[in-house]
């Protein structure tokens, strides 16, 4: 008889890894404290003692992975706000599941530690308000990954037929997709560099 294998250690990480993997298969209304212990194997109980502020902690963890992107400084501060809103696109497209999360929480934790990072880095580079450019890519982002999301016909799992509920494809966008998105980044850093 083979030996068992010892549990895996109950982890931060391990319970958000959990939560987005319901939130991007099932959608976020799915994500319950009971099912992440399911999902888990253990007790929904165990999860506190990592988030003890319970389902609410968890939102805010599951909105901070997706918006705490890191761009290494470098080029003009074009070069260095297209890099961070392509890494933005990407991390959100990843977890579509969570989009709402991000565009509703406010920025806690190491999602504010990156918008300050982000914002520092394009004054540096020579942009006049960079916070106020911070805001306006964020904006861009963020409204056009839920314009993809949607008409990729990612919803909350529609339940009633029965019907298997998928996610979008993740990782590389439609060509559309990518080119609207370059366009209209293209328009907003000109836009930018006008004022």
């Amino acid at each position: 008889m083979p030996a068992k294998r010892p549990p895996v250690p109950l982890s931060r990480e391990r319970i958000i890894e959990a939560a987005l993997h319901i939130a991007d298969t099932q959608g976020l209304r799915r994500l319950t404290m009971r099912r992440l212990g399911d999902a888990l194997q253990v007790e929904a109980m165990a999860v506190y003692h990592h988030l003890p502020r319970g389902k609410e902690a968890l939102m805010d963890a599951l909105a901070e992975h997706v918006t705490a992107v890191h761009v290494e400084p470098g080029g003009s501060w074009q070069d260095g706000a297209r890099a961070w809103c392509r890494a933005s696109r990407a991390a959100l497209r990843e977890h579509p599941g969570v989009l709402a999360l991000a565009l509703t929480k406010p920025p806690k934790g190491r999602g504010a530690i990156a918008l300050r990072e982000q914002t520092d880095q394009l004054a540096e580079a020579g942009l006049p308000d960079a916070a106020g450019a911070v805001r306006a890519l964020r904006a861009y982002v963020f409204g056009a990954v839920a314009v993809e999301v949607q008409r990729s016909g990612w919803a909350e799992p529609a339940g009633e037929d029965g019907e298997p509920w998928l996610p979008p494809s993740r990782g590389g966008g439609s060509p559309d997709a990518d080119a609207d998105f370059e366009l209209g980044l293209t328009a907003l850093l000109t836009g930018l560099a006008a004022r």
